[in-house]
């Protein structure tokens, strides 16, 4: 008897032991090719989450390229929707994919776990513009909305050309199908044309053009964050002058719909943690990137909601129906 209490109690420590250890991260998913900011943040984050003791082990990164996404995500909804050591990075582009109906299902397939830094949109104007805030140009594109000429780095229905048309819906302009809108092959192209005076406005990522506000050559009328961001505090958000909109490009994470809560709750909780780690602090700022965290069911909401400002969005400028 006292034999098999002794091997009992063994077994129990043993168990604890095993309980006290972190989880293993068997892997993290890009979606996309080695090198793009959906690698980065596999990478980067599993990196970390090795380094801070956050799970044992090293997390491995599989490259999922196909369909801006939807190629893991059906992989991921088919075949491991239940598996609680996978993550999955996305971020806006993502969920813009998902609003405009080119994912095989919608946000509710998979369970959302959080944000930990984002790209800030911005609005900017060359230095010589004759608008002088944002309350200027919104006036006069809701007096001609084709009265001036925009840019960015994507195509119409692209987050670029979304965040733009959010702040002109929340400006009071009507019909959004009317504004210009030019692509060029990035934030920096787009600027340099609006300083020739091709365009009028440009709306991409403040990292795209930080060498220009730097420079004084443009000038920023509002940044689409929460708050001030930390590299440029003087700038003023569209929030702080009266147009309740963001247009954060986000980097985070997923994992599949049939994860338990358990296992769910315990993802939200490591990512807190490394959100508020040196490391991470320092490695976002350092590739551009301003922290940022939502995660769990605020991160949920705050992804529902913005699938269904970009749905709406983009049936008023056409690109769904």
């Amino acid at each position: 008897m006292i034999r098999k209490l002794n091997g009992l109690k063994a077994a129990c420590a043993a168990a604890a032991m095993l309980l006290a250890l972190p989880a293993t991260a068997a892997e993290c998913i890009a979606p996309a090719d080695p090198g793009g900011g959906w690698d980065f943040t596999c990478r980067e984050v599993g990196r970390l989450l090795s380094q801070e003791g956050l799970v044992e082990g090293n997390v491995q990164v599989t490259n999922m390229p196909g369909g801006v996404g939807a190629v893991a995500w059906a992989n991921v909804a088919g075949k491991r929707a239940d598996d609680p050591e996978l993550l999955v990075a996305t971020s806006t582009v993502g969920v813009t994919q998902i609003a405009q109906g080119k994912y095989p299902s919608d946000i509710d397939t998979m369970r959302w776990l959080g944000m930990l830094g984002a790209d800030v949109g911005v609005i900017a104007v060359a230095k010589d513009s004759p608008f002088q805030s944002l309350d200027d140009v919104l006036a006069a594109m809701k007096q001609d909305p084709a009265s001036v000429v925009t840019a960015g780095s994507t195509g119409a229905g692209g987050w670029d050309h979304i965040r733009l048309m959010m702040l002109a819906q929340e400006g009071g302009i009507e019909d959004l199908s009317q504004i210009r809108w030019v692509q060029f092959d990035g934030g920096s192209p787009a600027v340099t044309q609006m300083m020739g005076g091709q365009v009028g406005l440009v709306s991409t990522d403040l990292g795209e053009i930080k060498g220009f506000v730097e420079s004084g050559d443009i000038r920023v009328l509002a940044v689409l964050s929460d708050d001030p961001i930390s590299a440029f505090p003087d700038l003023p958000t569209a929030k702080a002058q009266g147009y309740d909109v963001t247009g954060y490009n986000w980097r985070g994470f997923y994992t599949g719909g049939e994860v338990s809560d358990e296992a769910y709750a315990t993802w939200v909780d490591r990512l807190q943690k490394l959100y508020e780690s040196d490391g991470w602090q320092e490695t976002a700022k350092s590739h551009g990137l301003e922290p940022i965290w939502r995660g769990g069911e605020e991160f949920s909401a705050y992804v529902a909601q913005q699938e269904q400002q970009m749905a709406d969005i983009s049936r008023r400028i056409g690109v769904i129906q």
